[in-house]
Order: structure tokens, then sequence, then C-alpha cells
């Protein structure tokens, strides 16, 4: 058996609430984080998120690579979408119980990698449960050890943009890869992932409703999602 938590980045986007919509009528779990102008430009795709029972993590307010960022200009990143995460979650009427964290880009800040991890740990900030997690190169890179929440698969189906040489078909292609350049082995019996997929409506305009093509070869394939917890 396969199983893996379906994560959800840089919402919200005019494609948000279909992909709820998908997720909910195929009763698929999903953790999505939240990129804080996205949310501002997408007020009600990123409110309907929530009150359809999802928990919206911080991905950032404007998606900067960390270690390019003083640590300063960093914690202002994370609490300037915390301000808009907590007013969103306030208009929603919903407690917001969670308070997960992902590095856009999964750039940990460089330098500065440690200050962020105590940071996050100080001021409360929800390691997602990857005790479940088989994959080597989860402890040997230390990613036990990170408060943020990084994953184990990546579709990059962000790729997938006018000019690049890159469809959905590529996409397939490494959801069978036995030997990916980075992270684990997707269709491996008895492994435990965290799955990383995008809100872009820039992939929609190049391939209609992807995320149903993606998600249904995981299903075909015996993939079982389960719920968001935290340790």
């Amino acid at each position: 058996m396969i199983k893996a938590l379906l994560t959800i980045d840089d919402i919200a986007s005019e494609n948000t609430v279909a992909i709820i919509d998908y997720l909910k009528d195929k009763k698929i779990p999903v953790l999505m984080f939240a990129w804080g102008e996205n949310v501002e430009h997408y007020h009600d795709e990123a409110l309907y998120a929530l009150k359809n029972g999802i928990i919206v993590g911080n991905h950032s307010y404007s998606h900067p690579h960390f270690s390019e960022l003083s640590f300063e200009e960093g914690v202002k990143e994370i609490e300037k979408c915390e301000a808009v995460l907590d007013n969103l979650y306030k208009e929603a009427g919903v407690e917001r119980r969670f308070r997960p964290f992902r590095f856009p880009y999964g750039d940990k800040g460089g330098v500065n990698k440690d200050r962020y991890q105590k940071y996050l740990s100080d001021n409360g900030f929800n390691k997602v449960d990857d005790t479940h997690i088989v994959y080597s190169g989860w402890k040997e890179e230390w990613l036990d050890k990170d408060i943020d929440t990084y994953w184990t698969f990546d579709f990059m189906e962000y790729n997938i943009r006018q000019g690049n040489n890159f469809s959905i078909d590529d996409v397939i292609k490494r959801t069978k890869d036995k030997n990916p350049e980075t992270g684990a082995v997707l269709y491996e019996d008895g492994s435990y992932h965290i799955l990383l997929l995008h809100a872009h409506d820039e992939t929609e305009k190049m391939c209609t409703e992807y995320y149903k093509i993606i998600l249904g070869e995981l299903i075909d394939n015996g993939v079982s999602f389960v719920s968001p917890e935290f340790l």
C-alpha cells in the first residue's frame, strides 16, 4: 500500500475552487499553503478553502527565495502572511488550530536555516507528522528534524508553461521513475509520501484540469490519501 499526504502550494488562484470541489468529490484530504499576495488577490477563493474545512498554512507573503533575504526580512515575510491568514480565518469563522509553514521553492534560508527553524519552533508553528516516511533521504538530509513542511515527491507540473518543453505526459512519466534525481520513488509498496502540487492558473491554461489527470493517475495506481496530522 502507498499512503500520501497531498499538499498544494500557492493558493489562492482562479482554479482553487475547482480544485477543492474535485478533492471533495474524490474524498481526497489536502493541506494547502497560502501565498499571502495571492490570498489578497483571490480573497473569496481562499475563503472557500477554509469554509470547506481545509487547513491553510503559511507560504510567505511574496514568495521569495529566503536564502536571498536577511533573517529579519524573512521573518517579516512570514509574519505578514500570518496577519493575512489570521484575518482570513477570523472572517471565515474558523478556529486556526494549526500553523504549518512551507518555504517557497523549498529554500530553507541558506546560512540562516537554523535561525528560521528556531523561530518556527519558538513561535508555535506546527510540524506535520512525518514519522511514517520510510524514504532514507528524509533522515539523511535531516528533514525529519525541521519544523517546516517539505515533501518527498514534487510533480513539477509548474513547468508546464508556454515555451517549455514539458507536458503533462512528462509529469506522468516522473511519477513512474524508479530512479528519480531528487526525492523518493512514488510507486513503491509500503511508502508514505508528502506530495507537492500547485494551484496555478498558468498551468490550467496550458493543460485543462491538470490536477484531475495527475491525481487520477495516482488513484489508478493505488495511492491512498491521508489527512494531515501534526506532531
